[in-house]
């Protein structure tokens, strides 16, 4: 321990106090320091020596966790900015009582960030040997360790008991407010248990609602919530308060502790109504309890807003007009979350679903058209299949070979024709080679039948998307328009639908079509296609994306 006269002037202090808990009046009588306390003490020291305090902390916190203490962790900064170099403080464990804030301290010290530790019955400086703080350090941290075990032995005591660990719940009291020298436990307050028991009563008659009780029961009957130093009167129980204490398990006999655990105890104390009684109370709140309203909002996060980019949201409005009408609208609009001072403004469902239908239309196919592609998918797939049995018939034949090819290269190699380098290179070129033709057949043998399928979605969805829109409930109506994507842009109230290719091949058909004067029927496709009479001629328009990595539509019609 440090006894040199070093100059206290040439020090900057900062004084730490703390404390766990706030100290009751029986704690501060046992001479147990409350803050004031530490700060009287600890500055009338700093006067005597000449010590200069240049900043004070003080918190209201438990030692035994790192990081929990505001405070301390703002002292620290403060030191380690070069404002103070040393601390003051009523005893070292107010300091630390975990390793990781012990180590914080020790290693300031070592460093000479902290130069001076003064406390009012002992003084550590850097020239001291670490092993002695270490000695103090490890002194606190200890007791805080031995303190959670005694603490955890007592609750498990209580438990055993029936009696539940804390500070009972109001209509109850602990007994060690009222007798020392006795097991502590959990007893009924006579004031506050007769008024919660007839607020209860009041419940299960059916004749009030939980509110009303409340109101009779604080404004007739006085009920308050447990007296405290700062108010020594009570204060009246907040709505919280009541519902909590009327689903509170508590009150018929049981507890679960620790909260959450799923550990339940059957208490010792007085219940305050049958089990029973809380069943049926709790009945009554569910009835009461208010529904969350709900909004069903056909096309929220399917477009964005075309200036800032932020999801289009949905707001409900009402408008009632001098005559009595009543009239429900829905306006989508930008959020604003990406860039609050947004410009666009809202537009009408009513007036959106319109464009949607106008998008719908420009890819409309007529019930004539829908079945000749149809039929003529079903010739284009017979003519693929037979393509595909010669072209499997032709992979199949280049595979043997390949395999065949292996197994020569093996018997050359054994009759050591072929030295080793040559036998493995061959061998991983042809085992490559068959590996690729290996993945093509597979492919093959699924390609023609996923887009026949596809497109024979395509057409029937491009046929009768506008009836099953305007005649579809809210759920259905955003399936059909999520089907189309999710990144459609809404700009100055006018809808962009930002769809993949063969939807868009479609509205070129149809386009192509209006654009000569007449509808899109068999004979006109054909004429716009030629007269070869197939649906498939070599690069149609139609079937662009069917090489492509496309994205098909999944809403099916």
């Amino acid at each position: 321990m440090s006894t040199s006269n070093q100059n206290n002037t040439n020090l900057k202090y900062v004084l730490y106090a703390r404390r766990s808990i706030v100290a009751n009046k029986t704690e501060e009588d046992k001479g147990i320091p409350s803050i004031e306390s530490q700060l009287t003490e600890v500055r009338e020291l700093a006067q005597n020596e000449g010590r200069v305090i240049v900043k004070e902390f003080k918190e209201t916190m438990s030692a035994s966790e790192p990081g929990i203490r505001p405070e301390f962790t703002k002292m620290i900064e403060y030191i380690k900015s070069g404002k103070a170099n040393a601390i003051i403080c009523f005893k070292m464990d107010r300091l630390a009582r975990n390793s990781v804030d012990e180590g914080v301290i020790k290693h300031l010290l070592q460093k000479g960030k902290i130069q001076c530790i003064r406390s009012t019955d002992r003084e550590w400086s850097t020239d001291d040997h670490t092993l002695i703080w270490s000695v103090e350090f490890g002194t606190s941290t200890q007791y805080s360790r031995d303190l959670k075990k005694h603490i955890k032995r007592g609750q498990n005591e209580a438990l055993r008991r029936g009696f539940r660990p804390g500070l009972a719940p109001i209509g109850y009291k602990n007994t060690k407010y009222r007798e020392q020298g006795m097991d502590e436990s959990i007893v009924v307050d006579e004031e506050n248990f007769t008024i919660l028991r007839k607020m209860f009563d009041y419940i299960l008659s059916g004749k009030h609602t939980p509110f009303q009780v409340l109101k009779i029961a604080t404004e007739e009957w006085g009920i308050r919530s447990r007296k405290t130093r700062r108010y020594p009167k009570g204060r009246p129980l907040s709505k919280a308060a009541w519902y909590s204490i009327l689903s509170n398990p508590f009150y018929y006999g049981e507890f679960e502790y620790p909260i959450g655990s799923g550990v339940w105890t059957k208490g010792k104390h007085k219940p305050l109504i049958t089990q029973g009684e809380f069943e049926t109370v709790q009945q009554i709140l569910n009835k009461d309890a208010p529904r969350p309203k709900t909004h069903n909002h056909a096309y929220v996060g399917l477009m964005r807003c075309g200036q800032c980019g932020a999801r289009v949201t949905c707001e409900a409005k009402v408008k009632k007009q001098k005559n009595g009408n009543v009239h429900y609208y829905s306006y989508y609009h930008c959020t604003g979350q990406v860039d609050s001072s947004c410009t666009q403004k809202s537009v009408r469902q009513d007036v959106l679903e319109e464009q949607i239908i106008e998008f719908f239309s420009s890819m409309k196919i007529s019930h004539s058209f829908h079945e000749w592609a149809i039929a003529e998918l079903k010739s284009e797939y017979e003519r693929e299949r037979n393509d595909k049995t010669t072209i499997l018939y032709n992979q199949h034949r280049e595979h043997f070979k390949i395999k065949e090819m292996l197994d020569r290269l093996f018997d050359m190699r054994v009759a050591g024709e072929i030295d080793s380098d040559r036998y493995l290179e061959e061998k991983a070129r042809l085992e490559t080679e068959e590996r690729r033709l290996a993945g093509q057949l597979e492919v093959i043998n699924t390609r023609v039948q996923t887009w026949v399928h596809d497109a024979k979605r395509l057409m029937t969805f491009a046929e009768r998307v506008i009836d099953e829109f305007k005649n579809g409930t809210i759920d259905k109506k955003r399936a059909i328009f999520a089907s189309l994507g999710t990144e459609h842009v809404l700009l100055d109230r006018k809808l962009t639908v930002k769809t993949e290719k063969p939807l868009l091949v479609i509205q070129e058909m149809v386009s192509a079509a209006n654009a000569v004067g007449k509808p899109l029927e068999p004979a006109t496709f054909l004429s716009l296609q030629g007269q070869n009479g197939k649906i498939l001629p070599t690069g149609p328009p139609l079937w662009r994306w069917a090489e492509s990595n496309r994205r098909v539509i999944r809403y099916e019609i």
